[in-house]
C-alpha cells in the first residue's frame, strides 16, 4: 500500500507511575516557523468497546507515522474504578476526560511545531513537508462528546502563538451487536464489562452524517481498515 510522503517516524510516548502518557522520548525538535496548528490532523479512532480501536490506532500510527495514544489511558482513576465495578460513566464523568484528550492532542502538535507551550513535551525532528498530527482512540459515542474532542468548547488560537485550530477527523469503527458481543466475551483483563455493551449501543449517536468522518467495518481486516483511512485522508474526505 502506498502511503503519503508527508509522514515520518512516529514519536513514542512514555508513562508516569500512574500509567498516564507524559511525554515522548527526548529528541531534539526543530521549529517549523512557517506552519501552524491548522496544518496538522487529530485522528480520533472511535466506536463502542470491542470494535478494535486500539489495534487500528496502533496500525494507523505505523502507517501514517504519527504518535498514538489509547484514550483509556487518559481516564481519571475515578472513572476506571467505576467501570471496573460495572458502573456506566455519566456525562459529568466523561467531560474532564474528553478535555484531557483534546489538550493532549493539541500539546502534542504544538511540540511538533517546536513549541511545547510550557508542557515539556518533545518530539522528533520533522521535515517541513511532513504531516503533523496525533492519533487517539476514544469511544466518542455522542455528538456532544465529539464537539469537545473537536475543540468547539475551547479557543485554541488564544492558547498558542500559532493561528488556527487543530483539525479533527473521526474514524468510526462500525459493527453489529452480534459481532461485538462475541468479541467482548472473549476479551481478558479489560475493565469494560460485556453487559455494558448494550448500554453503549443505546448511547451511540452515529457520526456518519457529520463532516470529517471516515467509516470502516469492524469485519474488515486491519490492513483494509488502514487502507481506507489513508485513502480518505489523501482524498481530503476526513477533513
Amino acid at each position: 500500500m502506498s502511503l503519503p510522503s508527508a509522514y515520518s517516524e512516529a514519536p513514542t510516548y512514555s508513562k508516569d507511575r500512574g500509567g498516564n502518557h507524559t511525554s515522548v522520548d527526548l529528541v531534539e525538535s526543530k521549529p517549523l516557523v512557517d506552519r501552524n496548528i491548522s496544518d496538522a490532523v487529530f485522528l480520533v479512532v472511535m466506536g463502542v468497546s470491542g470494535t478494535g480501536k486500539s489495534t487500528l490506532g496502533a496500525a494507523l500510527s505505523k502507517a501514517l507515522r504519527l504518535p498514538f495514544i489509547d484514550g483509556d489511558d487518559l481516564h481519571p482513576q475515578s472513572n476506571v474504578d467505576k467501570m471496573s465495578r460495572g458502573e456506566p460513566l455519566t456525562d459529568a464523568d466523561r467531560q474532564p476526560w474528553l478535555e484531557i484528550i483534546r489538550r493532549t492532542a493539541v500539546s502534542s502538535v504544538l511540540s511538533q511545531l517546536g513549541d511545547d507551550h510550557g508542557l515539556h513535551v518533545t518530539s522528533p525532528v520533522r521535515d517541513e513537508d511532513q504531516k503533523l498530527g496525533i492519533i487517539i482512540a476514544c469511544s466518542a459515542l455522542k455528538g456532544s462528546y465529539r464537539s469537545v474532542l473537536r475543540g468547539e468548547t475551547v479557543s485554541e488560537a488564544e492558547a498558542s502563538k500559532y493561528s488556527g485550530k487543530l483539525p479533527t477527523c473521526f474514524v468510526y469503527m462500525k459493527g453489529s451487536r452480534e459481532v461485538l458481543m462475541d468479541r467482548m466475551m472473549k476479551r481478558q483483563g479489560h475493565f469494560m464489562k460485556a453487559e455494558m455493551l448494550d448500554s453503549q449501543l443505546r448511547t451511540l449517536e452515529s457520526p456518519e452524517n457529520e463532516e470529517g468522518v471516515v467509516t470502516v467495518s469492524i469485519e474488515w481486516s486491519t490492513e483494509d481498515q488502514v487502507r481506507e483511512v489513508v485513502r480518505a485522508l489523501e482524498d481530503g474526505e476526513g477533513q
